[in-house]
Order: C-alpha cells, then structure tokens, then sequence
C-alpha cells in the first residue's frame, strides 16, 4: 500500500499470483485487503476490480465477505468471554459442597448417631464414602444398603453404650475395628490387611520382628561361615566376630524390612474434625516453650519465637506460654538472675499489650525457682523438660501455683486447657498447625481410652507427634549442615509420607514435640517413673499415653551445624535409651524406687530394644 501509483499493476500482479497459489481466497484475506485500500488514490482501484470480479467467479460479493468476517470475529469474542467465564465459575465453585449435595451416601451418613459425622474434615468424610463404595463394589450391593447397615450398627451402640461410645460414630465400622461387623453383616471373609487392623492382634508385630530377625541371622550366618572358612576356629573369636555380624547386619536386615513394609502398606492421614473456622472453646489449647533463661540474647530469641508462633497460629482459644527455667548453678540464686526474669516478665507484659486489639492475655510466663538437688549435687529445675510439663499440668488443674516463683497472666483462664502442645526453643510451627493437630485429636476415634488394669492408653491416642524436617539453615549454612542435614524448608508435594510403626502397628514414637491431652496424659504416665532416674523421657511417655504420628504435618528445627554439636546431642539420646533398659523387664521401678508390673505391650518393648540396637550400631 505503501508503493507509488505506476507501481500498482505490480502489485496487482502480485496479489493475483498468491491466489493462483491458494484457492479460493479467505474471507479474512479480502476483507483485511479491501479495508486497507479504501481511502487509497484512485490508481488502487484496478486490485479492487480485479477482486470484484475474481470473488464473483468464486460466488461471493466484497461486502459479503466483510460482513461473514465481522460475524466471525464478534462470535469467537462472545465464545472467548464465556470461556473465561467458565474458568472463574469453576475457580470460585466449591466441589466439596457440590459433589456431597448429590451424594446419597453422605446424606445418609448425616444421621451419624454420634453427631460428629457432619463436623469432620472433608478430606475424612470423603475417605468414609470411598470405603462404603469397596465395601459395595465387593459385596455386589448398592451403596445405600451398606450405608444403611453401617449406620445401624451406630445406632445400636448408640442406645447400649451411650452417645460418647466409640460405637456409636459410623467411622467406627469403616476405618477402625468395626469393620469386622460390616464383613460379617454383608456374609463376607475381612481381608488379611484389614483383619490384622481390625483386630489389633499380635501378628504384625510377630512378622515384622521375625523379618527382621531371619534376615539379620542369614547375613550374619554367612559372614560367620566365610570367616571359619579361611581359618578362624577359636571359640572366643568366634563370638566376639558372630557379635559384631549380629549388631552390624541388623541393621541392614531394618532396613531392608522397613522398606518392603513401606512399599506394601500405604500411609493413611488420621482422620479430623473441621476447625477450619477455628478451634472450638471445649477443645481450648496451650502453646508452651520449655526453656532456660541463659542469657539476655536467649531471653530475647525467645520473646520474638513465640510473637512469630502465635501470628501463624492466632486463633481465640489457642494461647502461648514461656515455660522457664534458670540454667543449673552451684547455689540457688546467680547475679543475673533477677535482670533475666525482669526481662521475660516485660517482654511478655509488652506481647499482651500489643495484641490486646486482638484479645486479653495471650502470652504467659510461667517461670520456676531452682531446687536443691543432692543426687546430682547442684541447683537445677525439678526434673528439667519433665519437670516442667508436670508442673504445668499440675497447674491446668488448679493445683500446683507453689511450684512456679513468677507468673505472668491469669492462670484461672488456662483451668479449660484441654490439649497442650509443647515444642523445643528451636521448634518452628508452622501455620495453622496447631488447628490441625486438634482436629485430630478431636476425632471420635483417636480420643483416648485409658485401662485401669494395664495403666495405660490402649485405644485412641494421648499424644500426637508431627512430623519434623530440617528447618532453612541460612544464607551460609555450614559444610555439616549441608551434608547431614537433608532436605530442609517447607515440603509443597508431600502430605502423608510412609511411617513403619505408624502404618504397620497405628502408633508412632514420641520425640518430645507434639499435643498432648492433658487429663489422658496425666492419667496414663503421672507418677509412674521414679525421680532422677529418667533422662530420655519422651519415648516411655508415648508408650504409656499411645502416641500418633501425624506425617501430614511438619514441625521444622534448626539441624546441628558442626559435628561436636551433634555428637553431644547423640550421646543424650543414647544415654536416655540405656537408662530406660530396664522397661524390657517384667518388673520396672515406679515412684520411691518400688517396683511394680511392667505395663508395656510388646511393641513398646521393642521400640526400647530397636534404639539400644541402634546405639550399638
């Protein structure tokens, strides 16, 4: 369009020889042509005469084309706007409510004798309706009768055991041990999977333990059997060697059974009640930090931790608590001790104020005196981390004030405290953590049950142990962080990640960070061990109150960033498996050194054993 007028028949010629190259010509081509010569000199009208008359030979007008194409372009706009229409409808479309709208199964289920069925987790309700859906599939019935049996057998327990029977919630008979009764109900055999589940037997223990031990004993065979081949005969060298074969192979054989256990069993969440919105006041709950006051700079790290704690966890029955030692001394008060104190005591007075928009007394400080003792011959907090969360509980309860020398906050309002969650100085939260391990807990079929007779949890859980990674080590992290620290940050992808004890048995191990049920934990464990005897604590209080882990959500710490550091807490560890050897007896010592009955299940014992194993290895 640009050339001059004698240059017009060339690009007529031009136009005419890519529609000899192209028939016919497009629409959009001839009008895009035709609205680019209008307005041209009058030298252009030979292209329009020629298109005239090669359009006519084809059947179509200009003006005819022109019109078809402005159709063309406002339908595909029309088309376009309601496509991204469509995508924000289905972006702002909540699924969840939608597909349980039309689900008879769910509609059923809402009749939950119980009640709890409506409030729990969608995640929970939908693995519900896919188990009635296998259980409908297997038996060649429709998924309304198998709804109809299971919530029958709800509603018997209901009316013989009452409303806060396990029985008498429908989950009880789809994931848990009532599953049994459905497979009677339909006339069908439980599968060997779900047999061993729902009939918590000794099985899996029994096979797991003899895995391990028939491999570790073919390995070991046959390094004993090489080494008497090329001559070593002396009885003495014989069993030291079969010794060293047992502990190093044993090791190999965990692993290697682990692993088969990991890809044959798939992990499953807990199921959980909806607190989304928040945490109900009957489920009200306790952040508390044990710690030490060694220094300004901790005083100080430990004010800005638990400020960042309660922002990803603010919520108006959850409240924070420093749970405060002095470090150990030769004699009962130190020179700073007094600036320290003054210091936490502000710095949690200055929380509270800046909050108090938000609501009245969040932060406490619950501080302790040292007390004399003549075992380890120094001035030291009772019992340490131990010590502490005895104190504290005592204290829940409206007993107990004595034992704190500073109190920061009305611990009245703490007497509802149902659940308590603990973590290290180290220990970050992450968001609405605290939510979720409630509404875990809070489910009718991980709520505790204690026995009497055995003195421990036997069903349900009083603790729940998140899972805990590597938290981000820093813009320079050290050579030994990098290399033995793993993976560290905020895992996007993973939610439930395989766990042996926890799959395989339905109970994990306790390593000191995680909820606990404050009434179950102290019916379980309270009492039960003898004073300054106990260093490794955690793992016996989770075989007393039943421990879950929840692998779906993450705990994250900072990782030992030099060896000497590492190796110090390796040898606390050890040294606390080695004083609780004695839990693999029949006896074990109670309160004033008296013995009395082992109430430990044998998966417990073996937990006990598996660590004394490893501190071998």
């Amino acid at each position: 369009l640009e050339v001059s007028a004698k240059d017009a028949n060339d690009v007529v010629l031009e136009i005419a020889a890519m529609a000899h190259d192209n028939p016919p010509m497009t629409s959009a081509f001839v009008a895009e042509f035709v609205r680019r010569l209008h307005g041209q000199s009058a030298t252009l009208n030979l292209p329009l005469s020629w298109l005239e008359k090669k359009l006519s030979e084809q059947g179509e007008t200009i003006d005819r084309l022109i019109q078809s194409t402005a159709q063309k372009q406002a339908a595909d706009q029309v088309s376009i706007a309601n496509t991204i229409q469509s995508l924000r409808l289905l972006e702002v479309t909540d699924w969840h409510d939608f597909v349980e709208s039309l689900s008879m199964v769910n509609t059923i289920l809402k009749n939950d004798p119980s009640g709890d069925y409506s409030t729990m987790s969608f995640a929970t309700r939908d693995r519900y309706r896919h188990v009635i859906e296998r259980l409908a599939f297997r038996s060649h019935r429709s998924e309304d009768e198998v709804t109809q049996k299971v919530l029958q057998h709800a509603r018997e327990s209901y009316e013989q055991q009452g409303p806060r029977a396990i029985g008498a919630h429908v989950g009880y008979y789809l994931i848990s041990r009532g599953l049994n009764n459905i497979y009677a109900s339909l006339g069908m055999r439980l599968p060997i999977d779900e047999y061993l589940h729902a009939t918590n037997s000794i099985a899996p223990l029994t096979l797991y333990v003899g895995s391990i031990a028939l491999v570790t004993t073919a390995i070991s065979g046959t390094g004993l059997f090489l080494a008497m081949t090329y001559g070593i005969h002396h009885q003495y060298l014989i069993a030291l060697i079969s010794l060293l074969l047992i502990i190093a192979s044993s090791q190999t054989a965990l692993s290697l059974v682990n692993w088969l256990v990991t890809i044959l069993i798939m992990p499953q969440s807990l199921p959980k009640m909806d607190f989304s919105e928040g945490i109900p006041a009957h489920a009200h709950t306790l952040v508390v930090i044990p710690s030490i006051l060694s220094g300004k700079e901790t005083v100080e790290s430990l004010l800005e931790d638990i400020e960042v704690r309660y922002l990803a966890n603010t919520d108006t029955h959850v409240d924070f608590a420093l749970l405060s030692d002095y470090c150990d001394a030769p004699q009962e008060t130190l020179p700073d001790d007094i600036s320290l104190l003054s210091l936490a005591q502000e710095g949690i007075e200055k929380l509270n104020h800046k909050y108090r928009r938000h609501r009245d007394g969040i932060f406490y400080l619950l501080h302790r005196p040292r007390r004399w003792n003549p075992q380890e011959n120094i001035w030291m907090g009772y019992e340490r981390k131990r010590g502490k969360l005895s104190d504290l509980n005592a204290l829940l309860r409206g007993r107990g004030t004595d034992r704190f020398s500073a109190i920061v906050g009305d611990t009245t309002s703490l007497r509802d405290v149902k659940y308590v969650i603990t973590l290290d100085a180290d220990t970050r939260i992450s968001r609405d953590a605290a939510r979720d391990l409630v509404g875990i807990i809070a489910h009718p079929l991980n709520r505790p049950v204690y026995d009497g007779k055995k003195g421990r949890i036997i069903s349900g859980y009083g603790i729940l142990q998140p899972r805990v990674e590597a938290s981000y080590p820093g813009d320079n992290p050290s050579l030994f962080s990098r290399i033995f620290g793993g993976d560290s940050g905020i895992d996007p992808y993973t939610k439930a990640v395989s766990d042996v004890y926890q799959d395989l048995f339905h109970e994990g191990s306790f390593i000191g960070k995680g909820l606990y049920d404050v009434d179950a934990f102290e019916q379980a464990f309270d009492g039960s061990l003898p004073e300054n005897l106990i260093l490794s604590h955690d793992l016996l209080e989770g075989c007393y109150a039943r421990v879950a882990l929840a692998s779906d959500i993450c705990l994250y710490e900072e990782y030992p960033d030099n060896y000497i550091t590492d190796k110090n807490r390796r040898r606390r560890w050890i040294r606390g498996d080695w004083q609780i050897i004695r839990w693999l007896l029949s006896s074990v010592p109670g309160p004033n050194g008296k013995l009395q009955a082992n109430p430990f299940f044998l998966l417990s014992q073996w937990k006990i054993l598996d660590n004394i194993r490893r501190s071998l290895t």
